[in-house]
C-alpha cells in the first residue's frame, strides 16, 4: 500500500506516493526526477547516492523514503546551476577532479557537509570526510586538491 511522502528537496516541496520499502534513492530518481544521486552498490558502501538529510550526510540507498517524511534534503542538483556553479563544483571543474563522474555527486555532498562544519580543513580532514565515497578513476588526489581549493575560495570570499 502506497503512502504519501512529503519533503523539501533543494528548497522545493515534493509530495509523491511511495511503497513502504521504496528507498529514498529510488524516490528521488523515479518520483522526483532527480537523477544526480547515483545507484551504485545499494549497500551504503560506495557513497554515490549520498545526500544531505536535515544537514546530515546519508546514503540514500539505505533509507526508506517514508523515513524522510517532512525532512529537508539537498541533492547534488541543489548545489548550483549550470550557469552558477557552487565553489566546490567550480573547483572540481577547474582542477579536473572528475573523470567518469560517477562518484562526483557523493563527493560533492560529502565535501559540502565538511565545509559547512569545518571551513578550513586540512588534507587529513578532507580525506576522512570523503572516505565513504569510492572513486575508481582519479586516485583521490585531484578530488582532495579541489576541495582544498574550494575551501580557500570560500575563505577568500569571507575576507
Amino acid at each position: 500500500m502506497k503512502s504519501s511522502v512529503k519533503l523539501t528537496v533543494n528548497g522545493l516541496e515534493q509530495e509523491h506516493q511511495a511503497e513502504p520499502r521504496t528507498s529514498l534513492l529510488t524516490f528521488l530518481r523515479e518520483q522526483c526526477g532527480l537523477t544526480g544521486s547515483k545507484r551504485g552498490c545499494e549497500e551504503g558502501e560506495c557513497g554515490g547516492c549520498s545526500v544531505l538529510l536535515d544537514g546530515e550526510l546519508v546514503t540514500s540507498c539505505l533509507i526508506f523514503a517514508v523515513e524522510a517524511q517532512g525532512a529537508q534534503l539537498v541533492t547534488v542538483e541543489g548545489l548550483g546551476t549550470p550557469h552558477h556553479l557552487s565553489p566546490l563544483q567550480e573547483a572540481f571543474a577547474t582542477d579536473g577532479a572528475s573523470q567518469c563522474g560517477f562518484c562526483i555527486p557523493g563527493m560533492l555532498l560529502a565535501a559540502t557537509n565538511l565545509l559547512e562544519r569545518n571551513p578550513d580543513p586540512n588534507e587529513q580532514d578532507i580525506r576522512k570526510a570523503i572516505s565513504g565515497n569510492l572513486c575508481r578513476c582519479t586516485g583521490y588526489d585531484l578530488i582532495v586538491a579541489a576541495i582544498s581549493m574550494a575551501a580557500e575560495l570560500k575563505k577568500g570570499a569571507r575576507g
